[in-house]
């Protein structure tokens, strides 16, 4: 599993996508739209939250206390907050993390989760929170690999992949040849793995957001690179049960925390700011 690591060179590599503008600046409460301003209150409820703790910047354990921090905790936590409510957060793997949501084990999720179509049949997201770019993600010595083309064109390079990820499908469907079967993409039970096989030689790449590049790149220098242009952008959300009651009021909180910039600068912190200290 992943374990935090200090970015080296992250302000210049990282490129972040809010869904406000990149330089927007806290305004008065005055200032603010009504929808913004008149958050409704949840008397106190008690929302459900899951995660997996292996996504950094986004959510891990701490390295010393083993408390669950990360971006996501802190704007579900924040939304509760303005919501009136208050979180229980509990730990999940990743692979039943949106049928747990699904069938209502959970009020929310959060995991980086990409925003598609496929999921929205299944569970209800919130508005997107941040929209990451994917790269590859390869060993530091490797030339191999300069673009979709250049491993498309390469038939003994290897995807390693954790089934049902962004990761899976946009390495099976933005890269190769749409086949979930195809042979060149190794599946492995979680993302370290398969970043540990990128290591070892036994696959040649793995696709990777800007944030889980860094943070690679950095708790192992020399070790691997970012190789390539972005291959897609994927926006991420927060999970919720079909027909939650707290869509809305989600919404209508993340909102607020973008427009008094408070997104905006929890994101600094947790891809810039933190990860330099």
């Amino acid at each position: 599993m992943f374990k935090p690591a200090r970015f080296f060179g992250a302000a210049s590599a990282l490129i972040l996508a809010l869904p406000v503008a990149a330089q927007a600046q806290p305004v008065a409460a005055q200032d603010l739209p009504v929808a913004a301003q008149d958050l409704p209150d949840l008397g106190g409820r008690v929302i459900h939250a899951v995660t997996e703790n292996a996504y950094f910047p986004l959510n891990f354990a701490h390295p010393e206390t083993g408390e669950g921090i990360g971006l996501e905790y802190d704007v579900i936590n924040e939304i509760a907050k303005r919501l009136n409510a208050t979180v229980e957060w509990d730990l999940t793997a990743w692979d039943v993390m949106i049928e747990a949501v699904r069938t209502g084990q959970f009020d929310v999720g959060a995991d980086g989760i990409t925003i598609t179509a496929e999921r929205e049949e299944q569970i209800d997201f919130t508005d997107p929170f941040i929209t990451v770019e994917q790269y590859f993600l390869v060993r530091a010595d490797d030339d191999r690999i300069t673009g979709k083309e250049s491993f498309a064109e390469h038939a003994d390079l290897l995807f390693g992949a954790q089934a049902g990820t962004s990761s899976f499908y946009t390495a099976i469907y933005d890269v190769l040849d749409g086949d979930e079967a195809n042979p060149r993409v190794k599946v492995f039970d979680n993302f370290g793995a398969a970043v540990q096989a990128v290591k070892a030689g036994d696959v040649d790449a793995v696709i990777a957001d800007q944030a889980a590049s860094a943070g690679y790149i950095g708790a192992d220098p020399g070790a691997f690179k970012q190789a390539g242009e972005p291959i897609k952008s994927d926006p991420f959300g927060f999970i919720l049960p079909p027909g939650s009651d707290l869509v809305e009021p989600f919404n209508a909180a993340l909102a607020q925390l973008e427009a008094e910039g408070w997104l905006e600068e929890r994101v600094n912190y947790w891809f810039f700011q933190y990860s330099a200290n």
